[in-house]
């Protein structure tokens, strides 16, 4: 049986990305399964992928990019998971090390497989994928540090990010108030409409908040950007807060003193989707994503086709998209 896969390809030293028709192979090694894909979605690491292999996010070629998937089982070697089962992958470094979710059919590892919470779509767990699923992990940390909602302001920088959409909705629906960062001067009513309380410019912020160690504002929050701003943040936080580090959208570095950690004992706390445990996994799936409202995960969305991929990657890389990109594979 034929389907179709966007391969990436290494031609005369030159990367070259198209759909393909392949023969599926449905001989499966020991704890094997056969995955037909519905649904995946553009991460930012997946637009570095199509856009050059930028920082050679895929390891070795050819293979098909795509960092997630959601599917249901179509063939198993594994006694953990049957034939119709509806599953997801994030991470693992599929998409990276191995093919990924951007092709119709995909066999993986069953220890990198997460059965769907049955209170979520298969479209709607894309919606999530590893975007959602890194502000999960982040929001879990708030929520072990046991801060009192009526007093703990949040706050969430890059906020038309995917990380940052979802974590606004989440915590927001879980009680907390909401400040949020953002240098795009058109997207308030967005912000508000999925959860936020305040937005603030992210020039203004950095502006007022140049010091080591500036007034106390929040106690919890959530940077995906990295650089001055982590920075900022980090020299902004009430005692005993925490600031959860999911990325590097704008730097890698990070310049600091270590006065809000010794004068105001500041956690700073990175988070790493990837290689996750996959119990721990199991966990965060059926906690959180029941509580991401529903009407906000459809106002986030744009929902597209393998063939539409490579322009959304130079959208998201150019800073003009927000929400969350899904790829509707079954009908690509």
């Amino acid at each position: 049986m034929n389907y179709k896969a966007l391969c990436a390809t290494e031609v005369n030293e030159k990367l070259e990305i198209g759909i393909i028709n392949k023969q599926l192979d449905d001989n499966l090694n020991p704890d094997e399964v056969l995955i037909k894909v519905q649904y995946s979605s553009l991460n930012y690491k997946d637009a570095m992928a199509l856009n050059g292999n930028m920082a050679k996010i895929m390891r070795r070629l050819p293979m098909s990019p795509g960092i997630d998937l959601s599917g249901t089982v179509e063939m198993s070697s594994s006694k953990n998971f049957n034939v119709g089962d509806e599953v997801l992958v994030t991470g693992f470094g599929m998409g990276e090390k191995f093919s990924g979710g951007y092709s119709q059919y995909v066999k993986i590892d069953s220890n990198y497989i997460v059965k769907k919470p049955n209170n979520i779509s298969l479209r709607e767990s894309m919606i999530i994928g590893t975007a959602g699923f890194t502000a999960m992990l982040a929001v879990d940390e708030i929520i072990e540090s046991n801060f009192d909602k009526s007093k703990a302001k949040i706050l969430i920088s890059g906020s038309t990010g995917g990380v940052a959409s979802i974590s606004i909705a989440l915590l927001s629906n879980m009680g907390y108030q909401i400040s949020t960062l953002t240098s795009k001067n058109n997207q308030e009513n967005y912000l508000k409409s999925i959860g936020s309380n305040e937005v603030i410019s992210t020039q203004d912020f950095l502006q007022s908040n140049s010091k080591p160690l500036n007034s106390s504002k929040w106690m919890g929050a959530i940077d995906t950007l990295g650089g001055e701003i982590l920075s900022s943040i980090l020299a902004s936080m009430n005692y005993g807060g925490i600031v959860i580090s999911t990325g590097n959208a704008l730097s890698n570095d990070l310049r600091t003193t270590v006065l809000p950690f010794i004068l105001r004992k500041v956690k700073l706390i990175g988070i790493d989707s990837v290689y996750s445990q996959i119990n721990y996994r199991h966990k965060i799936w059926e906690s959180y994503s029941q509580l991401i409202p529903k009407d906000t995960l459809n106002k986030i969305v744009t929902e597209i086709y393998l063939k539409d991929l490579n322009s959304y990657a130079i959208k998201m890389l150019d800073g003009k998209l927000k929400g969350r990109v899904i790829i509707n594979i079954k009908d690509s």
